[in-house]
């Protein structure tokens, strides 16, 4: 891309971090919005001695804030919203009003001023349903609202049921990515997040708790190749309108991951097991497999995350050692 006028939403964040990391080494202007509920200073260390990028400590839901920013801005990155399991369980009203209020300003003003925005879902949005892998044009299978677990599911589906909405009313050039288990350095385990909760346990040869049996799957893909993809999306006409998964076809029962961490890591730690009733009450119910069919991303910017596992995760291991 020519030099542009980046604004991240939620980019003191894990995945929002290492994008504002790369806007910024490709010599764009980037302004960060984040209100610092989940993000960290920490993260945009490297950021602040840019003299390219700009921190604005605030709510991407205030629609005269995010208007002032996304009318100077040519291209808008969304990735604000409240993430992780334990949150949303313990948090479920913030979650529901935070990420649709947010999503709802953003498109808003992105719609005003005709800018180019990248929204970010997640492939929670695929719910219970059972194939061997998912693309884009599956349905979606939410379990009964009784249960707390799949608002966050439910929101991100509305999200992008607002940006088709925008794209199809007045031309928006939105696109949707549903991201897939996005490890690497910065990701913290305070909200559920399995592989730096594991590492953690590991390196302190504490107990590596399982939830569930540990049969259930999941494709991790490294942070540095989900940004670039964003950052090629961005730049792709022919994305708009479109949405896309981004994430790895190397797929992987949790117990398989949690022994893989115990051997990079030189760990004796226990695995034990708990049931999801035990964590998170009554009627939690996982999805067995997360698999993304990522043909479409890769026909139209020619490329998917390749990073090998044990490559990220020995990154991680460095990392989070060094504490």
């Amino acid at each position: 891309m020519d030099k542009k006028n980046i604004l991240i939403t939620g980019g003191a964040g894990f995945i929002g971090s290492h994008l504002t990391d790369l806007m910024l080494l490709q010599g764009h202007g980037v302004t960060v919005i984040d209100d610092m509920s989940t993000g960290s200073i920490r993260n945009l260390e490297k950021a602040k001695q840019n003299p390219n990028f700009n921190l604005l400590v605030g709510s991407a839901a205030d629609n005269k804030f995010i208007e002032s920013q996304v009318a100077t801005s040519d291209i808008i990155f969304h990735l604000a919203a409240v993430v992780g399991v334990r949150k949303v369980m313990e948090n479920t009203i913030e979650t529901i009003n935070k990420n649709l209020h947010t999503t709802e300003a953003v498109l808003e003003s992105c719609t005003r001023y005709h800018k180019r925005v990248i929204i970010t879902s997640t492939s929670e949005v695929y719910g219970s349903n059972n194939n061997e892998s998912f693309s884009e044009e599956d349905n979606s299978i939410i379990g009964s609202s009784k249960h707390r677990r799949w608002c966050y599911a439910a929101c991100k589906l509305l999200d992008e049921f607002l940006g088709y909405a925008c794209f199809h009313s007045s031309g928006l050039p939105v696109t949707i990515v549903r991201l897939f288990n996005t490890i690497g350095p910065r990701q913290v385990g305070h909200y559920g997040m399995v592989v730096p909760n594991f590492i953690k346990a590991a390196l302190k040869n504490e107990p590596i708790i399982i939830h569930g049996d540990g049969s259930q799957s999941r494709c991790f893909s490294y942070v540095g190749d989900v940004v670039t993809c964003l950052d090629a999306l961005a730049g792709s006409p022919q994305a708009y309108g479109e949405t896309f998964n981004i994430g790895s076809s190397s797929e992987i029962s949790i117990l398989e991951l949690a022994n893989k961490i115990k051997e990079l890591s030189g760990s004796s730690s226990e695995i034990i097991f708990r049931s999801y009733e035990e964590i998170y009450g009554e009627g939690f119910v996982d999805m067995k497999r997360r698999k993304p069919d990522t043909s479409k991303l890769k026909s139209v910017i020619g490329f998917t995350p390749q990073t090998a596992l044990d490559d990220v995760l020995k990154m991680i291991i460095s990392e989070l050692g060094g504490d």
